[in-house]
């Protein structure tokens, strides 16, 4: 079966919120939300068919886009590529040029629109930052504490909370603290054994390759309203992570780092070869920072992810 290339877009207004579009009761998973944008022409580049998809479907000019993810999905009765792109400028009013409704969402509300199943993984990448927050190792807990807040007030909205020295109850009293701190303003990750996961349910949850090689073949641990990410450094680990259902992952090292001397690193190559096999978000790691983050984009990463990159000065 040949797979049909679609483009789409999660085109974002000035207040962040993120336009989207009710299918036809006639098309294809009929009556369900979408991203608009539509199929790809015979020789067409994805960029030309997205402005022209846009133009008729919504009578709007884009003006500044970049790739986002791309999601390969097989339905029983089609195969498709997603080439998504987010839209960040756009000239004109955005309506249903085709007597389609419209709805301007925030992130925190996509997941209570019903969407089809190929677009899971655009709902996460639309809801995640570029940018995700590792803590450092080595500092106590009220320096964490008032590190993390520094980052919140200078705009990070994805922060795992490292656990380096094992899952020890210190850990557990720090978690309790940094769930409060990050409340409303930014999503907290983090990680432990599974038996935790009751005592924390507004956090995600990050899984060390161990875990994941674990539990993959037992499902997801939890629903799909909480995130659940998991650290992989090769294509094995990946596949795990899919079987598993994760909402995004860390892939790495990108490059050598101070912190694991000895791990051979990916490169840009490879790590665009990864990726271009997974269909969750991807945050690069390893030897990056926000300096990178262009280059992670055109790799088909969500961004880039770290510690002393991202962690506020004084």
């Amino acid at each position: 079966m040949k797979r049909i290339h679609v483009v789409a877009a999660v085109i974002r207004g000035q207040d962040g919120r993120i336009l989207i579009a009710r299918r036809a009761d006639t098309q294809h998973q009929g009556g369900l939300w979408e991203f608009p944008g539509g199929k790809v022409e015979e020789g067409e580049a994805p960029r030309v068919a997205l402005g022209r998809e846009l133009q008729e479907e919504l009578g709007i000019q884009v003006e500044a886009a970049r790739p986002l993810i791309k999601v390969q999905h097989d339905y029983p009765d089609k195969h498709v590529l997603l080439d998504v792109w987010e839209v960040s400028a756009f000239g004109g009013e955005p309506h249903g040029a085709e007597g389609q409704p419209l709805a301007w969402v925030t992130g925190r509300e996509l997941p209570d629109y019903e969407f089809p199943a190929a677009n899971r993984p655009i709902v996460a990448a639309a809801r995640l930052p570029g940018e995700y927050l590792i803590t450092p190792d080595g500092l106590e807990n009220g320096e964490l504490l008032r590190g993390m807040q520094k980052a919140i007030a200078q705009g990070a909205k994805l922060i795992q909370l490292r656990a380096p020295g094992g899952y020890d109850p210190a850990y557990r009293d720090l978690a309790v603290d940094a769930v409060g701190l990050c409340a409303g303003k930014a999503q907290l990750m983090l990680k432990g054994p599974l038996e935790w996961l009751g005592d924390f349910p507004s956090a995600g949850w990050h899984l060390t390759a161990e875990q994941l090689r674990k539990y993959a073949p037992k499902g997801r641990p939890f629903p799909t309203e909480r995130w659940l990410a998991a650290s992989c450094h090769n294509a094995e680990e990946l596949a795990l992570a899919e079987q598993m259902g994760v909402d995004f992952v860390t892939l790495s090292p990108v490059q050598p780092t101070q912190t694991h001397p000895d791990a051979s690193p990916l490169g840009w190559e490879q790590a665009a070869q990864l990726i271009g096999g997974f269909t969750q978000p991807v945050f690069l790691l390893g030897g990056v920072g926000p300096q990178q983050l262009q280059q992670a984009w055109e790799c088909g990463a969500q961004g880039v992810a770290g510690i002393r990159a991202f962690w506020p000065a004084g």
